[in-house]
């Protein structure tokens, strides 16, 4: 909680006021049939007026309304979850500021009585450590009640998005800029980390976007890279271009720690087997699992002096391929 609460929360707030953000979020996020029916480029954001006094320091819920491709609205309220547990009484909190909304929009008149009440889908994000395993039906949170009374019993659902349970199969199939937010989320190594800064940078150009930038420049800054260990002195930054030019001078000496890591397991283990190891180690961060030739090769190596100019070339390498083509080159007996 306390510290690093504040900027990571004050992000998401920042992330989720853009309409593209929450389109993707909608449209790549929400296994449901109605998103078909709406019309994004209605999409506007609503004021928060009708927070009552217990639930303003909340400040990170958001409410949206979107039109149907019909005609008329639906609202879109999203609550936003950091905590490093999950919350065993949102559901009722969900209850409680869906009325609050419904209330606000009959007692502004832009509800009138033959019309009916406009949907509202709340949504909760939540990013903590743990599995969210709390009801995400309020009916599920009261105690045992004879058949008769539960006729009386609240009924309404929220939405949940758990960034833990999104696969990565999900996230190589979207594009989306919300997509984009996961993938940092999980991101470790500066190449990964800049990778997606880089198409930040190519995507979000123009003044549309300039809260938005700024959004993902201080979250990397105070979050993602922090979080990350890529390096324990963090700059200010003012635009993803600085994040850019910075994990670029990082890489570099990430590459030469790493291969300083390599010889002293080599020391600690028998040279060549360490080297061995950080090798690999380096080769399944860039490029993910490995084929059991080349981890055969690697633990087969005996060469301390060969494996070091190998470490170099993955340092290097486009692809794995190309890594491949170059054991191949030196050891024409591979595969």
């Amino acid at each position: 909680m306390g510290k690093e609460r504040i900027p990571h929360d004050s992000a998401y707030k920042q992330f989720f006021s853009n309409p593209e953000m929450v389109e993707s979020l909608l449209r790549d996020f929400v296994p449901a049939d109605f998103i078909a029916d709406l019309d994004f480029s209605t999409l506007e954001r609503c004021s928060g007026s009708y927070v009552t006094d217990d639930l303003r320091e909340r400040h990170d819920d958001i409410v949206w309304r979107v039109g149907w491709k019909k005609g008329s609205w639906c609202y879109v309220a999203l609550l936003s979850e950091f905590q490093s547990t999950p919350d065993h009484w949102m559901a009722l909190r969900t209850l409680s500021y869906t009325t609050l909304l419904l209330l606000d929009l009959v007692k502004t008149g832009n509800v009138h009585e033959n019309e009916g009440l406009p949907p509202v889908f709340p949504i909760v994000i939540y990013n903590g450590g743990k599995a969210w395993k709390a009801p995400q039906d309020v009916a599920a949170l009261f105690a045992p009640m004879p058949e008769s009374l539960k006729f009386y019993r609240p009924q309404h659902r929220h939405f949940l998005l758990d960034e833990s349970s999104v696969s990565g199969d999900e996230l190589d199939k979207s594009k989306g800029l919300v997509a984009q937010l996961l993938r940092l989320e999980r991101a470790q190594e500066p190449e990964q980390v800049r990778q997606i800064v880089k198409e930040l940078i190519s995507r979000l150009h123009g003044p549309e976007y300039l809260l938005l930038r700024r959004a993902f420049t201080v979250w990397l800054g105070r979050v993602v890279l922090k979080r990350s260990g890529i390096t324990e002195e963090i700059p200010e930054f003012q635009d993803l271009r600085e994040v850019d030019a910075m994990l670029e001078e990082r890489a570099a000496q990430w590459k030469d720690e790493y291969i300083r890591q390599g010889v002293m397991i080599g020391k600690a283990e028998g040279k060549a087997e360490g080297i061995g190891l950080a090798l690999r180690d380096l080769l399944e961060a860039r490029f993910g699992t490995l084929p059991q030739s080349v981890t055969s090769y690697i633990a087969n190596s005996s060469d301390s002096n060969a494996l070091r100019k190998l470490t170099l070339s993955a340092y290097h390498a486009e692809s794995l391929q190309s890594f491949i083509e170059q054991i191949k080159k030196d050891d024409a007996e591979l595969m």
